[in-house]
């Protein structure tokens, strides 16, 4: 049984894992290593700071999905319906550019939920705060070093994090990556961008209709979401909590500052836009250094391959489209690669 490592716990990561253990149960042992403290990636969804609030997605909001990929992507759709992960977007988005045929949907749990649940159907070993520093090949198989120090061997290694981390990677990659894949990993390209949650107490009532705007004409603020509204919750004894993401200029402006300088700058234009918002009890910055991808490796490949055996593949939105449907994309093609090269 070959033992095949995925670094990063995220969409593309997930779904890596789901669909080895659907195709190769019983020939692969999968394990998930991820820095963060909990899965999602870009994807994810914060935790309140009390139990009597919801919860906010300070990532990715919503999933759109195009007719094309509707149909192509059928069954990831209608198994995320079935089992209510997903649910249509039936709430007011101001602002939003609707292009004819588009699918919204919402998240009822949080955006993190679309990944749980595929790591749930993947039956993987997943390990948070292992950060990857290393990668050396020994033979048949790749030693993978950690942060906090020790390595373990796998067979076969999957790196779905975004590009310029694997190019900080120490070892033998440097060595692997020819001059024409690393004049294409050059190429991509990141939106940078801070998020907020705020969370209020249980009386707090908002007294704007929307449940989601875009702000067009604001120098730092593009976007603000009620998460209840948002994903039509039912928040029943839950307080409040509102979501802002500022532009993508502003982000890329203020990219090396730290969170708590960005912070109050954020919240003296939101209290602009929304001057008769209540005070929060609590606050959650998020910095996306890698946001969105906005230039993607040439011809969207959705992997490469840095070593055939023993494997080394990459994969992620980079090498697709930087959405639900392009994620889906990288990991269906990884799986082709990776069964190619363990010859099943």
């Amino acid at each position: 049984m070959s033992r095949v490592l995925i670094v990063g716990a995220g969409l593309t990561g997930s779904l890596c894992a789901c669909l080895l253990r659907r195709e190769l149960q019983s020939q692969v042992h999968i394990v998930v290593w991820d820095k963060a403290k909990g899965s999602g990636g870009r994807m994810s969804t914060s935790r309140p700071p009390h139990a009597s609030s919801h919860s906010a997605d300070l990532g990715a909001q919503y999933v759109t999905a195009t007719p094309a990929y509707a149909q192509s992507h059928h069954s990831f759709y209608s198994e995320l319906l079935s089992a209510g992960v997903l649910q249509p977007l039936h709430c007011h988005i101001e602002g939003l550019q609707q292009k004819h045929g588009q699918e919204n949907y919402v998240t009822p749990r949080g955006m993190s939920s679309v990944v749980k649940h595929f790591l749930s159907e993947s039956g993987a070993d997943l390990f948070f705060e292992r950060h990857v520093t290393g990668l050396y090949r020994h033979g048949a198989s790749w030693e993978v070093e950690r942060k906090a120090g020790g390595s373990e061997t796998f067979d076969a290694v999957i790196l779905t994090m975004p590009v310029p981390q694997i190019l900080q990677l120490q070892g033998d990659l440097e060595t692997l990556i020819s001059d024409q894949q690393r004049q294409q990993l050059d190429c991509v390209r990141y939106s940078s961008r801070f998020a907020l949650g705020l969370f209020f107490s249980p009386e707090v009532v908002f007294g704007f209709s929307w449940g989601a705007k875009y702000f067009m004409d604001s120098p730092c603020i593009r976007y603000i979401a009620v998460e209840s509204r948002k994903r039509s919750a039912d928040i029943s004894g839950l307080a409040q909590s509102l979501v802002v993401h500022t532009s993508v200029s502003f982000g890329l402006e203020h990219l090396e500052w730290d969170k708590e300088d960005v912070q109050p700058i954020i919240l003296q234009e939101l209290h602009r836009l929304l001057p008769h918002l209540p005070q929060p009890i609590s606050i959650k910055c998020q910095k996306w250094r890698y946001s969105q991808v906005l230039t993607t490796v040439p011809n969207s490949p959705g992997h490469m391959t840095l070593l055939q055996a023993p494997s080394l593949i990459c994969g992620g939105d980079a090498f697709s489209h930087s959405h639900f449907d392009g994620c889906v994309d990288s990991a269906l093609s990884v799986i082709r690669a990776l069964k190619a090269s363990l010859r099943v």
